[in-house]
């Protein structure tokens, strides 16, 4: 990324391979993920990423290039797949080994590279602070985006009703997924929707990455002990900025949206409660730990099928932007050197 702005200022350059430090390995790159943050990056709304220019890219699959001292747990050759904290989308990437995990024979290097992200946020946001369980109802918003699709296959193994929106184009093949109730989000007030389907009960969980607009009816629909996991600002698609009128405007919304902190006597009387996901700082924070564990141990009882909607060459990484900001995508959008 030279410099924020348009998607055609992602383009290809040469720079020196990463170095390999004691405990890390060096990855070869078969594919590596987009995620909306990268789009929030380019577009320079996202504070975590890193100056330009830089390499964006969260996550990688590809196969083991070279060991640094003291890793035993891999060896040359070995497929494997991992986050990365930015600087994913290039042909070498280096990594803490114990930040990577084998990648199982039966997925390809393209739906290896949708697991960290998306798998270990739907994990956080309907399991470890959702707490969703078998009979409960989940409202999953853009539902047919990259955790959308992984949180429909947590929620459905869980055995929850699921109600998800996304455009009408992609109903059926949700409905295919395991999404119970669909829901037009562009023609349809989900709000109503999901009152009237639910007789006014409202639903036990919800995620959204959607921003303040929605963030109000969320809490409403919110059946008592129900939870709202809120983990981006996609609303602000588009903006170029963070002095872009869009950028503000829902930033300026967001403390109103959901839970301020003089609303605490209210929302004791109410039960509810409102968590914020930020999946770069819990890997910060605490490094895979937990939620590293979950993603394993479901992959070895052979759960999880990544949703591949299209790859792009790293050439093309301005056209995979557009197509993403375009909502086409059902599914996870990688690239491919």
């Amino acid at each position: 990324m030279r410099a924020a702005g348009p998607p055609g200022n992602m383009v290809v350059e040469e720079r020196p391979d990463p170095e390999v430090g004691p405990g890390e390995i060096r990855i070869a790159v078969k594919a590596a993920g987009i995620n909306f943050a990268e789009l929030l990056a380019r577009s320079g709304v996202y504070p975590d990423a890193p100056k330009p220019p830089c390499v964006l890219g969260y996550e990688v699959a590809g196969e083991v290039e070279s060991l640094g001292e003291g890793v035993e747990n891999f060896s040359i050759g070995d497929p494997v797949f991992a986050p990365t904290l930015f600087g994913g989308q290039a042909e070498l990437v280096t990594v803490p080994a114990d930040h990577a995990w084998a990648k199982p024979d039966r997925l390809s290097f393209e739906q290896a590279a949708a697991l960290p992200v998306n798998y270990t946020t739907a994990l956080a946001a309907l399991i470890e602070m959702g707490g969703l369980h078998e009979g409960q109802r989940i409202l999953i918003h853009a539902a047919a985006g990259g955790v959308g699709t992984a949180a429909i296959q947590i929620a459905k193994e869980t055995g929850a009703e699921i109600f998800g929106t996304a455009s009408p184009a992609k109903h059926d093949i949700l409905r295919e997924m395991g999404v119970d109730h669909p829901i037009d989000y562009r023609s349809e007030d989900f709000e109503e929707v999901v009152n009237e389907l639910t007789s006014g009960e409202g639903v036990n969980l919800i995620i959204d990455a959607t921003g303040p607009t929605n963030f109000k009816k969320d809490y409403r629909l919110l059946r008592p002990g129900g939870k709202l996991v809120m983990f981006g600002l996609s609303e602000v698609q588009g903006a170029k900025g963070f002095l872009d009128r869009r950028t503000l405007g829902a930033l300026v919304r967001m403390p109103f949206a959901t839970n301020p902190w003089w609303k605490s006597l209210a929302v004791m009387t109410e039960n509810k409660g409102v968590f914020g996901l930020n999946l770069l700082d819990w890997w910060k924070d605490e490094g895979m730990g937990r939620l590293g564990k979950m993603v394993s141990d479901r992959l070895d009882a052979g759960q999880f099928d990544p949703v591949v909607a299209r790859t792009f060459p790293f050439e093309e990484a301005a056209a995979a932007h557009e197509f993403i900001e375009s909502r086409q995508n059902i599914g996870k959008v990688l690239l491919v050197p």
